[in-house]
């Protein structure tokens, strides 16, 4: 597939899932703006407010499960719509974006721990998108990671230079 036409596609995902989070917004009577844009190869579709938006919020859940659940419908509307299974990326108010910051804070924190202590470190569990975060940190630190465990116990070990 060529770039422009996995743009093409990308776009075709975006556009789908604005459709499917428009209407739904519509349902609850919720305002919000739908930005979609493309991020390292993935269609990326952001629902967000001019002002502070608690009823948004409420989209998001205690922490980010509604997100979550929202992500998986909309991929499952992408689908529905395109034939093609889709790894588009739901953000709400920039909770995503906002827990992407604190995640790789403290994969930074735990990084530094593991080569002070040359100890593996196992950190709590997360879901896909944060143990993403983590992995990222870590490699770029020059350490290894990997995820251990089914979810919903799934998680990162952070291993010593060497292992």
């Amino acid at each position: 597939m060529t770039e422009s036409t996995n743009t093409s596609s990308l776009d075709a995902e975006g556009d789908a899932a604005a459709d499917f989070l428009e209407e739904l917004l519509d349902i609850l009577d919720m305002d919000g703006d739908i930005d979609i844009s493309v991020e390292a190869g993935r269609a990326k579709v952001a629902i967000v407010s001019d002002g502070p938006n608690q009823n948004l919020r409420r989209l998001v859940g205690p922490d980010g499960e509604v997100l979550d659940a929202l992500q998986d419908l909309a991929r499952l509307a992408v689908q529905s719509e395109t034939g093609e299974m889709s790894r588009l990326m739901l953000d709400i108010t920039d909770f995503r974006a906002g827990r992407r910051e604190r995640l790789a804070e403290a994969a930074r924190e735990a990084v530094a721990k593991v080569k002070e202590s040359g100890q593996a470190l196992a950190l709590d569990p997360m879901n896909a998108f944060e143990r993403k975060v983590v992995h990222d940190v870590v490699l770029e630190s020059g350490l290894k990671s990997e995820s251990e465990g089914e979810d919903p116990s799934r998680h990162v070990v952070i291993l010593p230079a060497g292992e």
